[in-house]
């Protein structure tokens, strides 16, 4: 392609906090940035040059998009695809809409697992009651998860028996589903890649990754965050997968990491992910600068890690821990060293709500751990 220099206007599909990320990475090489998003106070949208507030099928909101900007990213994977075919039939679109439409559909998702090799859960697809009757029985207990439309633990349901697969499949309004196995866990971790379109690709560390109630808590990454072979398993494999869908842009890859030590990947996201927020204060090129340069073309290098790093999210339950919302004592979390805090602009605070994150950096691992802790403390954020 066609590299986009800095002074040009680069675009996003969606007005989140990953949106306001990639935007303050393209605003510090040099670009414009226009964001299209039906919120008039979306944390992306505030912080643009250009601010499009339609829905993400507006033809006309579209057309703006296009208007304005000579490349088009997005931010969140359920952005519609058709939205993504539309604007990559006029600009260079990244990711592309195809590889969107399989990362939007648990099925499709792990058949191009399989397509690459790369071991997931045993699983079954229920799009019929006959379907339902067919599930084998090695199967259960398992998670049943809708095909579509699911993130940070919606639309899943653990069941054990085949009665309780039928309640959950009718409470999940038989909607085409993924019933997998449920496995015998002993930790969580995932991969970012970056890849071009000429098919150069870089990666940050391996990380591990904590999970409560669905929703990513705590990400570790730098000495003894994971097992060398495991890390360099997980790494392969999210490049095959990266390849297998010929993939630009930034991709996240998530992985089940088992007790008898074997690795199987859960689901890969098409865009930056909570895990590798870290990046932007302990790699010298964070995950949304890898963004920047897959969507303008810009050499891509392999970011380094110069400091062990937790990352704990920050999620709306903190500005309750009194009862009335309050904001939490920063100025206690921000006494201690290597503490870097980012707050998304998200004008109002809710339980399970993503308002920021805080990211730890130190000489050592255990220096980080312990600092992570104290301030997690302060925080009222259980210890990990």
């Amino acid at each position: 392609m066609t590299v986009i220099l800095p002074g040009a206007t680069l675009g996003v599909m969606g007005g989140g906090q990953l949106g306001r990320m990639f935007v303050h990475a393209a605003q510090r090489l040099g670009y414009f940035t226009a964001v299209l998003d039906p919120d008039p106070a979306s944390p992306a949208g505030l912080v643009s040059h250009y601010h499009v507030k339609t829905g993400y099928l507006d033809q006309d909101g579209l057309a703006q998009l296009m208007q304005r900007s000579g490349a088009i990213t997005t931010e969140f994977e359920n952005v519609p695809a058709p939205a993504l075919a539309t604007l990559g039939a006029h600009r260079p679109v990244a990711p592309g809409p195809d590889a969107v439409a399989i990362a939007q559909d648990r099925a499709q998702e792990k058949a191009h697992f399989i397509r690459c090799a790369v071991p997931c859960a045993p699983h079954a697809v229920l799009e019929s009651a006959a379907d339902l009757e067919r599930v084998p029985e090695h199967l259960l207990p398992g998670i049943l998860k809708t095909s579509r439309l699911g993130y940070d633990g919606k639309g899943q349901l653990r069941v054990a028996t085949r009665e309780e697969l039928a309640r959950a499949w009718d409470e999940l309004k038989n909607v085409p589903c993924v019933l997998e196995q449920l496995l015998p866990l002993a930790a969580e971790c995932s991969v970012i890649v970056a890849r071009s379109h000429e098919g150069a690709m870089v990666h940050l560390p391996a990380q591990w990754n904590l999970h409560r109630g669905g929703i990513l808590a705590v990400t570790q990454a730098g000495t003894g965050a994971l097992p060398d072979a495991t890390a360099a398993l997980a790494i392969h494999a999210s490049r095959a997968i990266a390849d297998g869908l010929r993939y630009v842009g930034v991709l996240c890859v998530e992985f089940f990491l088992l007790q008898d030590g074997s690795l199987v990947v859960n689901e890969m996201a098409p865009r930056p992910h909570n895990s590798g927020h870290y990046s932007m204060d302990a790699c010298d090129v964070s995950q949304f600068e890898l963004q920047v340069r897959t969507l303008a073309g810009l050499p891509l290098v392999q970011p380094r890690l110069h400091s062990p790093a937790i990352m704990l999210n920050l999620l709306g339950d903190l500005w309750f821990t009194g009862g009335a919302e309050a904001p939490p004592p920063w100025e206690q979390v921000l006494a201690l060293p290597g503490v870097h805090l980012h707050l998304y602009g998200k004008l109002g605070a809710r339980p399970g709500r993503k308002m920021g994150h805080l990211t730890v950096t130190g000489a050592t691992s255990d220096e980080v751990r312990a600092t992570a802790l104290q301030a997690a403390a302060v925080l009222g954020i259980e210890p990990f």
